[in-house]
């Protein structure tokens, strides 16, 4: 840019450095909300609230941690814009699934599989955790019911299984033999309640899973690779014109 305009990187810097993003403020409605925070280093980051209706970005805070309150407040403040949040898409951090009460609410699938892959690793070896593995995989591909089905049949195969414990020799305490297995199973059952919103409410068309924003947050950090090196607020200029699209 310095030798196309013929002037000093130090004038390019300036005129970018004055720069401020105009923002077109959108049609206030009914939205489904997906919402998730992503960082560059531990502390600073981005919360974003999209539409799944329309694709567009609705709202953003820059953070250093991500809170619950903080979610509940963007829900909040969409609502003093006008819009009607008619169901959100969430991962399944600890209570963020549980704040709101008026609202359904899906846990992210995508998410919840990435839990029992961690639990379990991409390659389990003992046959219930093949089985469970498998299970998780057909989430994505049916419904409600079904789903409650099948896992209830895994649970009493491996009910005994599960219950196996094992002494340690030192102390003479006993613990659960399988504790990542029953991990697992236990996040399922846990969530399962917001595993399949998206069927309850079939009318809102509801996505499972919050890849939308995901996708968007993997190209906005592609294209920032291309410019290591930025301060903090050089950043936020570039992420500001880039959520605006």
């Amino acid at each position: 840019m310095s030798k196309k305009y013929d002037c000093s990187i130090r004038t390019i810097q300036r005129k970018i450095d004055l720069h401020t993003a105009t923002f077109t403020e959108k049609l206030a409605g009914d939205v489904v909300v997906l919402m998730d925070t992503t960082y560059w280093g531990t502390k600073f980051g981005v919360m974003l609230f999209k539409d799944a209706i329309t694709g567009e970005n609705l709202l953003k805070y820059y953070v250093k941690t991500e809170t619950n309150k903080l979610y509940q407040k963007g829900i909040e403040e969409l609502k003093t814009r006008g819009y009607t949040t008619k169901a959100i898409v969430c991962d399944g951090r600890r209570g963020l699934l549980q704040s709101f009460n008026d609202i359904p609410v899906q846990m992210c699938q995508f998410h919840q599989a990435a839990i029992i892959r961690r639990y379990l690793t991409k390659n389990p070896r003992m046959p219930a955790a093949i089985e469970l593995k498998g299970i998780v995989k057909l989430m994505i591909e049916t419904d409600r019911e079904s789903f409650e089905g099948i896992l209830k049949e895994w649970h009493k195969r491996w009910e005994l299984f599960l219950k196996e414990r094992s002494v340690n020799e030192e102390t003479g305490k006993s613990t659960y033999t399988h504790k990542r297995l029953r991990s697992a199973y236990r996040s399922l059952k846990t969530n399962l309640k917001w595993l399949f919103t998206w069927y309850d409410y079939i009318d809102l068309n509801i996505p499972n899973t919050t890849n939308a924003i995901e996708g968007h947050f993997a190209d906005l950090k592609n294209k920032l690779r291309n410019h290591n090196g930025l301060s903090i607020e050089r950043k936020k200029k570039f992420i500001d014109e880039f959520l605006k699209a």
